[in-house]
């Protein structure tokens, strides 16, 4: 059986990602499933404005409802080849979590299908994953805002 830990924020984007990776072939009558997926949910975090007035409680009923549905949206198709599915959410750090949920499921392969955010650095979900630091462009807003601004005051 060929074991993959999924890290996902976004259903749609998680679905393209997935694609290729699916069998199509559900496994015949009285066989062990292909593949036995680990979807993780990373929930998005709540900013300090509003966790200042959100207790831990109802943070944690909210992600545990979020990551509810993104698994609704995701495992019955994943379910509909035969495979096996296991629905963790997300807490602590990711590489932490990583080793963990390999040394429990034996885990082959890792894929990281979080949707990229443009000028948000995502954290790592193991200790060996290479950042794209130099390679990924960023402006920060003021930055971008002169560059309006002069190109509007030369015309």
């Amino acid at each position: 059986m060929d074991n993959i830990l999924v890290y996902l924020d976004d259903a749609a984007y998680a679905e393209q990602q997935l694609a290729p990776m699916r069998g199509n072939n559900p496994p015949a009558q009285g066989q062990e499933p292909a593949t036995h997926w680990v979807l993780v949910a990373c929930a998005p975090r709540l900013t300090q404005r509003i966790s200042k007035w959100v207790s831990h409680s109802a943070r944690e009923n909210w992600r545990a409802k979020w990551a509810a549905k993104l698994f609704a949206q995701l495992a019955p198709a994943l379910r509909a080849n035969g495979d096996r599915v296991t629905l963790v959410l997300a807490k602590g750090p990711l590489p932490e979590l990583t080793k963990k949920l390999s040394a429990q499921h034996g885990t082959t392969r890792v894929l990281d299908a979080r949707r990229p955010k443009f000028g948000h650095e995502m954290p790592p979900v193991t200790a060996d994953q290479p950042t794209a630091r130099d390679a990924r462009w960023e402006v920060p807003g003021a930055v971008a805002g002169m560059g309006a601004l002069l190109v509007l005051a030369a015309e």
